[in-house]
């Protein structure tokens, strides 16, 4: 196993292959647009997609016309990421170790992934990848909690979520606070919406990496608890996001 693989990350992920391609939500329209514009991905540019997982931002990008690179440590997810895009070049490696040459890319961007790094040592990483006046972009689905069901949701998995780094802890924040590698981080927001079944909430939260990583038996039981929760709200279900971009140039 990496060594910069956190280990519930490789063990979560590992399994949750199926469940994350189901029941993870894409980006909002308006948000794919606004990358696209402001990071220049179009034909002719070579954009990074870091810790891919399988694929789902990667997809989304394709239409741009970009010559796009997927890096995903996780096996399981990198078989996702390859058979839902063919065309796009995915390699196994880190955002600490990312296996390219320095210079070679246009832009990097990271889906739901910064705040498993080691934010410094991904930030120089990054940095030696990208092309001078290169852009990097995080983005992440955050769920909103707007109704009922979906914070007493929330309150459920608080019980399993351990030691698991979370985006809302901000702790992916520091390295940005710390380095000059980069122009400060700007941010803009998106209302997003997922529509579906029951079983597609159930993947949703199985897809989360210390769910994933749950023993079997226990692992049933808590999805057992979930699908009590949210059967009585019928179909379709509606989980409410937050769409977060943050974006900022590399300084040479």
């Amino acid at each position: 196993m990496n060594a910069d693989i956190h280990d519930l990350a490789a063990r979560g992920f590992e399994r949750a292959g199926d469940d994350y391609e189901r029941g993870r939500p894409g980006y909002p329209a308006e948000a794919i647009e606004f990358l696209v514009r402001e990071l220049e991905i179009g034909p002719g540019a070579r954009v990074l997609d870091l810790a891919a997982g399988t694929g789902k931002l990667t997809r989304q990008l394709v239409p741009a016309g970009a010559e796009l690179v997927a890096v995903e440590p996780v096996a399981g997810m990198r078989r996702k990421l390859v058979d839902a895009a063919p065309g796009v070049e995915a390699l196994a490696g880190t955002a600490e170790a990312i296996p390219l040459a320095d210079a070679a890319v246009d832009a990097v961007l990271c889906a739901q992934a910064f705040h498993w790094f080691d934010g410094d040592r991904a930030l120089a990483e990054i940095h030696r990848v990208l092309r001078p006046g290169g852009r990097l972009a995080l983005i992440w689905n955050v769920r909103d909690e707007t109704v009922e069901w979906e914070r007493r949701l929330s309150k459920l998995l608080k019980r399993h979520q351990a030691t698991a780094p979370r985006k809302r802890w901000g702790r992916w924040r520091d390295a940005f606070e710390r380095t000059e590698l980069f122009s400060p981080l700007r941010e803009r927001k998106f209302v997003h919406r997922q529509e579906g079944d029951v079983d597609t909430m159930l993947a949703r939260v199985a897809s989360i990496s210390f769910v994933s990583a749950l023993p079997d038996d226990e692992r049933a039981e808590f999805l057992g608890e979930v699908r009590s929760l949210v059967e009585p709200h019928g179909s379709p279900l509606v989980m409410h996001y937050r769409t977060e971009v943050y974006w900022c140039l590399r300084r040479d």
